[in-house]
């Protein structure tokens, strides 16, 4: 399994979990199966069927918008970090 690393600030939609194990051979098999264990995290991350143009997916350090997006293969103890933007002045 994937291993999923929730930041902080989404992390209540997570029970409190800072990274997870999910299954699927891409990332958005991955984040979907983690969508269905936590709906609330899935309304955060996902506009429809699209990311949010405010989070960005790493896997292992990797951005996704430069692999293959959610198209990106995913394999066993890879690490699937959600990152959201920030932004402030």
């Amino acid at each position: 399994m994937a291993v999923v690393r929730i930041p902080t600030p989404l992390r209540p939609h997570t029970d409190g979990h800072e990274s997870v194990e999910a299954t699927g051979g891409t990332v958005g098999a991955v984040l979907a199966q983690l969508g269905e264990a936590y709906p609330a995290l899935r309304e955060r991350i996902f506009d429809g069927a699209e990311l949010r143009r405010f989070v960005n997916v790493y896997v292992n350090n990797e951005d996704i918008r430069y692999l293959e997006d959610l198209d990106t293969a995913v394999a066993d103890k890879d690490e699937v970090s959600i990152i959201p933007a920030v932004a402030g002045g």
